[in-house]
């Protein structure tokens, strides 16, 4: 990124709230060891359902409270940033390898290829991405690994249909075909000369395709198709705490809060960079 970019990037406010809130993320997910007061998933029955530090009855070892098991809500929520992240890495990584490859193959070749690719990536597109997710876990079993892999899958068309528009919209341009005149192959017209004019869109697409991650991913251990007990991950927190929701609603507030920040941060980014990286909306 150049520095004319860089300081378009900053200017945004928006854009530093949200990579602030990115860079809190990332230092609980590495340093959540030295930050949590607890072991996430140590249980204190003697000491369930304790309310936040600010509330009457509260413990001051506890800032934000105990669940059902007794186990510190903070630890928790912190130790569910390393689980987010891997989510929206591991998943972004395989909707971006897989999409890349087809939406590459079909710009560049185009006829029936091109027909192929796109007609299956319309009929994914046609399934709402959360029940086309459901379907997959369901067929794979109940996990987190297996939520990831869904919720790569899912995104994979829309990966396909930006990258292959990008490629159609280079390949016919001078430098392409100086290069082809030149005596290059396919794969170095695809992967050395055209994809790294193609990388604005793709980047900004990673950046929204990890918020979506972390919200589908939540959204799946809510149903009991993602996390399972005892790890903390932010959804299946959510789910175990519906019973409280009148008598402890601190259970639910918090790791609400946390997917709600985490998607609006990496969001706000997203929406930076497109502004950052489009010359139209740069010269604005």
């Amino acid at each position: 990124m150049s520095n004319q970019l860089i300081k378009q990037f900053t200017k945004n406010y928006f854009a530093m709230f949200g990579l602030f809130i990115v860079l809190v993320l990332i230092v609980c997910a590495i340093f959540a060891p030295l930050i949590a007061p607890f072991d996430p998933n140590e249980q204190n029955l003697a000491m369930r359902l304790l309310p936040p530090i600010y509330e009457n009855g509260a413990n001051s070892a506890y800032i934000l409270g105990t669940d059902d098991f007794g186990r510190d809500l903070l630890s928790r929520i912190i130790y569910g940033a390393r689980v987010s992240i891997m989510i929206g890495f591991i998943s972004v990584v395989i909707s971006l390898a897989i999409g890349l490859l087809l939406g590459i193959l079909a710009g560049y070749y185009g006829g029936l290829i091109d027909l192929i690719i796109m007609r299956i990536v319309d009929i994914m597109l046609a399934i709402p991405a959360i029940l086309l997710a459901i379907v997959i876990v369901a067929i794979l079993g109940p996990s987190l690994y297996n939520a990831m892999i869904a919720i790569g899958i899912v995104g994979i068309p829309t990966y396909a249909r930006i990258i292959r528009a990008s490629v159609l919209a280079e390949k016919e341009k001078e430098y392409v075909i100086a290069s082809r005149i030149n005596g290059s192959s396919d794969l170095r017209l695809m992967l050395l000369v055209i994809l790294p004019n193609c990388l604005s869109p793709i980047i900004v697409q990673a950046t929204m395709g990890f918020a979506s991650a972390v919200l589908e991913a939540a959204g799946l251990s809510f149903l009991g198709l993602g996390a399972q007990p005892p790890l903390a991950e932010w959804g299946a927190m959510l789910s175990n705490s519906l019973q409280y929701i009148t008598t402890a609603p601190w259970m639910i507030l918090y790791p609400g809060l946390a997917i709600f920040l985490t998607v609006l941060g990496f969001n706000l980014i997203g929406d930076a960079l497109t502004d950052a990286l489009d010359p139209k909306l740069r010269s604005r």
